[in-house]
């Protein structure tokens, strides 16, 4: 899949809006946006939406007021906004169910993206010998035509950055910040670089303080964006071992650093090794694995179509769709088969009873009753 034409300024303005509103995740976002065809259309319906899905209160659209000030803010520290399909935006996470729609970006994205991407990401509290290995490796591979792609958080994360840097390289950057929040503090100057010689990108809106619930979110973006992730030194309960898990079920390539048993920043990325990731040591042992996906990098998307409505009762659907709900997830192709209901309809339902705050996507194409 090739990237689109850039969106049209009122229609990335419609988007911002339709992604700030309540309830509403990607998954969502790009589901209503097929089905009624423009993000202005989607906004005027969610009242009804939120209303048919079983809200007790009247959903909250964000108003032009919050729009403009979250665009006043993007400009004033020189970040713009990116929307999914338009150029430099990352092929791999186009790949992704829950793509955001928008990302605020400093610097020229199409310059990392247009490079196949590798995460390397671990450890904040990292050895020293850890951070060296991991600056070498990061500049060995931005020298054999890859981007590195990380965190811009402490030890590991920082280390492929400068790695990058130091070789003359390409990097990227995912925050879970919003674009104009420096955290840790100390790696302001190291973002700085990255966004002038590479880019930074970030989910959440400007102004967006460091929330520990935002950082699994944003892991799934360095995963997506990558044809493979590359852990140097995890403990046991470690953000990193929620990359590795996402670039499994994305499909991209896990691979670890062996450590010593002795060392407990070690024995995560250790048991992913055990677990069937690939033992890395050298740039070789990378260009091994990922030698066979080099000539399509990110691999292109299927653009979705859209889906007809159905002709079905939407009261009777939501009764049996609701019926069918629990708070154990479940794939929503299940749903589809034990509802006999069209895949249209179904999706419709669960967006529906999603933007009325009654149900919760989950990854894999899963829900649960919320």
């Amino acid at each position: 899949m090739a990237h689109n034409p850039r969106l049209p300024e009122q229609d990335k303005r419609d988007w911002l809006r339709l992604i700030r509103s309540t309830h509403l995740g990607p998954i969502t976002f790009h589901h209503i946006l097929r089905y009624y065809g423009s993000a202005a259309a989607a906004i005027a319906q969610l009242p009804e939406m939120a209303k048919r899905g079983g809200a007790k209160r009247k959903i909250e659209l964000a108003d032009e007021k919050t729009i403009a000030a979250e665009l006043k803010a993007l400009k004033a520290c020189g970040a713009s906004l990116l929307a999914w399909g338009e150029p430099g935006y990352p092929l791999g996470l186009m790949q992704l169910d829950d793509a955001p729609p928008l990302l605020a970006v400093k610097g020229d994205p199409a310059a990392v993206t247009a490079l196949p991407g590798i995460a390397i990401v671990g450890a904040r509290n990292a050895s020293a010998i850890g951070q060296r290995f991991t600056r070498d490796i990061a500049a060995a591979l931005t020298q054999r035509g890859f981007a590195i792609l990380s965190g811009l958080a402490r030890g590991i994360d920082k280390a492929a950055h400068e790695g990058a840097l130091a070789a003359d390289g390409q990097t990227a950057a995912f925050i879970g910040t919003g674009i104009d929040i420096s955290f840790p503090p100390e790696n302001a100057k190291l973002q700085d670089a990255v966004a002038e010689r590479g880019a930074v990108f970030a989910e959440m809106p400007a102004g967006t303080p460091p929330l520990a619930q935002n950082f699994p979110r944003r892991n799934r973006l360095i995963s997506g964006a990558s044809l493979g992730v590359l852990v140097v030194e995890a403990a046991l309960k470690s953000g990193s071992l929620i990359t590795a898990r996402m670039a499994a079920e994305q499909g991209r390539e896990v691979m670890a650093v062996p450590g010593s048993p002795l060392d407990p920043r070690c024995r995560g990325s250790n048991g992913l090794i055990r677990d069937g990731a690939a033992l890395i040591e050298t740039v070789d042992d990378i260009l091994a694995i990922l030698a066979p996906q080099q000539p399509r990098q990110a691999a292109p998307a299927v653009v979705p179509k859209p889906e007809p409505a159905g002709d079905g009762d939407l009261t009777r659907a939501h009764a049996e769709i609701g019926r069918l709900l629990s708070p154990t997830p479940v794939l929503v192709d299940e749903l589809v088969r034990s509802s006999g209901l069209p895949s249209a309809m179904v999706n419709m339902v669960l967006t529906e009873k999603e933007l009325a705050g009654r149900v919760q996507r989950h990854p894999g194409g899963k829900v649960s009753a919320a």
